[in-house]
């Protein structure tokens, strides 16, 4: 070979290599909390993977973390530790806490074409109030929910209720869970209703005082009115229902009660609508989805999942996780998720898709928590939202126990969560 010739494959393999270099793709790691029930983890890979089909510059990790507070928990973990995470799915109302540490970017820094900016105003209003702070956007809503009232229809019949005419107010709510208990002796074969009180007590709370007219906290998220009188109302007519018998004595556990309303301990359920597509399979009878009742007004509070972007890696990588976002959130992919899990689509323009269209002429169920949407109210979310919340449940929990009255575990609870605001209201 002469010495021309090995110059010119010396350099044709440099080229190869820095060809090779060239074509690396951009890594992303997404941390994804896997809390409620469905396929879930297959579904979030099929869409990670058509995302990557169509951007094959990207690679995505998805690492499934526990539920919300383990994923937040891990995601800031690994962020702490110089690991490069550069979008995780939280909590709605972790909002706050996130902007407070300085870990995340608003998505405004990325929407720099009318397209993206027309992106950022496609979502439904209410759930974006969980979404927006100062003017920016930092959370994108994808696993989304409302609370809705899931009932038997069978029993409804079997107790001579219309099981077409589901219970609109509180009062038809005792009324109608009157009927529906179902006792054998001493022992009770079927509840009425059950609300649960573990996991996410605030947020059933939240659904009680949206209904008596009164918001949980500011907009801010600086002050929160856990003991006005309407709140004292509506944890009262709560605790009713176990002291009169409509419901089971002492907390009803989250993670259990999908189970017992499939298995006909109760003839009504409030939940998630993220539950949806898994009741449907696995009830064995004629299963009823509804708004919750209402009081002096309809409600409930949105609840559920964003995207947010973390100030980690580098810009071509958030740049990617950007792109990854609004691929995952775009109308058909918004429809597929919501078939899938039940939770709802996140824009007007998913369910003008054929795949919701077609799935809601089936099962019409699913358009419940949409049609809430009209209603609902922002989920409980302040600066320092684990401490606040934990102070509601624990207060919440004090009273469904009968360990304490509402009002003074109510006061006591905003005595607490003052102190804790205090330092962020200017």
């Amino acid at each position: 070979m002469s010495f021309q010739t090995r110059c010119l494959a010396l350099a044709l393999g440099a080229m190869t290599t820095l060809g090779v270099a060239a074509a690396e793709p951009t890594h992303v790691t997404m941390y994804y909390p896997i809390s409620v029930g469905g396929p879930l983890t297959q579904v979030v890979d099929k869409l990670v993977g058509e995302f990557e089909k169509r951007n094959p510059d990207v690679k995505v990790e998805a690492i499934y973390a526990g539920n919300y507070d383990d994923a937040r928990t891990k995601a800031l973990a690994a962020l702490k530790a110089g690991t490069q995470v550069q979008t995780s799915v939280l909590f709605s109302i972790d909002l706050h806490e996130l902007k407070d540490q300085g870990v995340i970017r608003p998505f405004d820094d990325f929407a720099k074409t009318p397209e993206d900016r027309a992106w950022l105003k496609s979502f439904y209003p209410a759930l974006m109030e969980n979404g927006r702070v100062e003017g920016k956007t930092w959370g994108i809503p994808f696993q989304r929910s409302t609370i809705v009232m899931y009932y038997n229809k069978d029993a409804f019949r079997a107790a001579g209720l219309d099981p077409e005419k589901p219970p609109r107010t509180w009062a038809e709510l005792r009324a109608d869970a009157a009927k529906l208990v179902q006792k054998d002796g001493a022992t009770t074969n079927r509840w009425g209703v059950m609300i649960p009180s573990t996991g996410y007590a605030y947020w059933m709370f939240g659904a009680l005082t949206k209904q008596n007219s009164q918001p949980l906290m500011n907009p801010a998220g600086t002050k929160t009115f856990f003991n006005s009188p309407k709140s004292v109302e509506a944890l009262n007519y709560w605790a009713a229902l176990s002291a009169d018998g409509l419901s089971p004595k002492g907390l009803i556990e989250w993670g259990t009660l999908r189970q017992n309303f499939v298995e006909g301990k109760t003839a009504i359920m409030w939940h998630s609508t993220g539950n949806l597509t898994a009741v449907m399979k696995e009830a064995k009878f004629d299963v009823g989805v509804a708004p919750l009742p209402a009081h002096t007004e309809p409600g409930s509070p949105t609840g559920g999942g964003n995207f947010y972007l973390f100030k980690s890696g580098t810009e071509a990588e958030q740049q990617a996780a950007y792109r990854l976002v609004k691929f995952l959130t775009a109308p058909e992919r918004s429809a597929e998720w919501s078939v899938a899990t039940g939770y709802v689509g996140v824009s007007p323009a998913s369910y003008d898709t054929a795949t919701l269209k077609t799935y809601a002429a089936k099962v019409p169920q699913a358009l419940v928590a949409r049609d809430q949407l009209k209603v609902a109210t922002a989920e409980l979310s302040t600066h320092q939202a684990g401490r606040v919340r934990k102070l509601l449940d624990d207060a919440i929990q004090s009273v469904i126990t009968g360990q304490q009255a509402a009002k003074p575990a109510l006061d006591a609870a905003q005595a607490q969560a003052d102190r804790v605001l205090r330092p962020y209201q200017r």
